[in-house]
């Protein structure tokens, strides 16, 4: 498989900050599920020293030179803290699924204010349940003063080159938190023909008032071969500014 990378930055009018940083697409691919589906999967990395949200992938679908569709989906984490990562995962229906043989990328974001960084994942293992599905399970808890409402997990898988290649989100039941409480969690990944490849994972934990503690737990898929001890780094950009947008074109 070849791959070819271009990178365009398209400024917008306002300018750019003196402040030097980036912000980066990494470990993306494209994989038709089980059930039909097209999942274009990858990671938006915040390399700028703020949080950013209202995160959105555009994404440009091709079959060969010509464009057959144009879809958005947004960052599974709702704000992505600096120096975190947040995956996203667009899927698409259809006969359209068979057609696209390459995409391009586009990102979007807003800089928002500072969250404190109070839900941390105490615990996780991994395993497969009755069905044989890949299931997360663990702890995650609440170091804020106040009760964490919409308490969410997500999970990024990866192969052993470091590409993402499943995404899953969770909220625990129920879905807040008090303070220093615990909770238990399972987030489950349903697409079998992946979960054969995983060999790692990593887990992010937010809510509407926190969010996650910046040392997120990556975990050592032992029932699986192998580990990944690094990620295969795709684009960076060293820019800052509000509603910067980074272009890259992907080709198989």
């Amino acid at each position: 498989m070849l791959k070819e990378y271009f990178l365009l930055v398209l400024p917008l009018a306002f300018g750019f900050s003196n402040a030097w940083a980036e912000i980066s697409i990494d470990n993306h691919q494209q994989y038709l599920a089980s059930d039909g589906t097209l999942h274009i999967v990858g990671e938006i990395q915040n390399h700028l020293d703020v949080p950013l949200n209202q995160v959105y992938v555009y994404i440009i679908l091709y079959s060969g030179n010509q464009v057959i569709d144009t879809r958005n989906t947004n960052s599974l984490v709702n704000t992505i803290m600096p120096g975190m990562k947040s995956p996203f995962d667009l899927v698409i229906h259809g006969q359209k699924a068979k057609m696209v043989d390459n995409y391009s990328l586009e990102i979007n974001y807003k800089i928002s204010e500072p969250k404190n960084q109070a839900i941390d994942i105490t615990s996780s293992k991994i395993s497969r349940d009755n069905f044989d599905n890949l299931v997360i399970t663990g702890m995650v808890a609440n170091r804020g003063d106040h009760t964490a409402n919409t308490v969410s997990i997500v999970a990024t898988l990866y192969d052993k080159e470091g590409n993402v290649v499943a995404v899953s989100k969770s909220l625990i039941e129920p879905d807040y938190l008090r303070s220093n409480d615990e909770a238990f969690f399972l987030v489950s990944v349903l697409d079998k023909p992946q979960t054969k490849i995983v060999v790692d994972y990593s887990l992010v934990a937010e809510s509407e008032e926190y969010a996650a503690v910046p040392e997120f737990p990556l975990g050592s898929v032992l029932l699986l071969a192998g580990s990944v001890s690094s990620y295969l780094l795709m684009i960076r950009y060293t820019s800052r500014s509000m509603g910067n947008l980074i272009y890259e074109s992907y080709t198989t």
